[in-house]
């Protein structure tokens, strides 16, 4: 199983499970058969660029969606880690890259000590993702299932379309907070006569 072929799998499940179609769905749709489609998901088969076409074309999306990160697990980068590179008269440390196009907010966020700030699933749409750097003091964040202590200099991306918190663990902290959310139309299952 390639890397690749892991992507597209993760994908096509994805897209599918949100638009609430069934693989039998999916595969009348797109002209597939339901055996393609299921090794897909799995990560086995190995789909054409007419392929991965079909498949946008039955999911509403581009292909090259299929083929794009979204949703992706939590990454760390501690101050410690990061390269910092001479960029026209400065220099510049790259905390990460997610490539798509959509909804960008930047935002400081500010606590003080014991504040918590929790959020349910529902309130970001799916494929959002949090960068986090964080600018002073200490803070822990991240999906409830996951959450990492980070310090002064340290970075953090994780999805915000899982339940997640931030908690202030020093006197103050202070972060600067990006989220991208995937400008991609949302929309329930159609039905049989559409």
């Amino acid at each position: 199983m390639t890397e690749s072929n892991q992507l597209v799998a993760r994908n096509v499940r994805r897209y599918r499970q949100e638009r609430g179609l069934s693989l039998g769905e999916l595969a009348r749709r797109s002209g597939l058969s339901k055996q393609t489609l299921s090794k897909i998901e799995q990560g086995v088969g190995n789909p054409t660029v007419d392929t991965l076409t079909l498949l946008g074309t039955a999911l509403d999306i581009p292909a090259r969606r299929l083929l794009t990160e979204w949703g992706t697990p939590v990454f760390v980068q501690r101050k410690d880690e990061g390269e910092w590179t001479p960029e026209g008269g400065g220099s510049e440390r790259v905390l990460d890259e997610v490539y798509g196009s959509g909804y960008v907010r930047n935002h400081i966020l500010q606590l003080d000590r014991g504040c918590e700030m929790t959020n349910p699933a529902e309130s970001h749409p799916p494929g959002t993702l949090h960068h986090v750097y964080v600018i002073s003091g200490r803070l822990q964040a991240g999906p409830l299932t996951d959450l990492v202590t980070l310090e002064t200099g340290d970075f953090v991306r994780f999805p915000g379309d899982v339940p997640y918190r931030y908690v202030c663990l020093s006197e103050q902290v202070i972060a600067h907070v990006v989220t991208t959310l995937p400008q991609l139309r949302q929309f329930g299952p159609r039905g049989t006569g559409n």
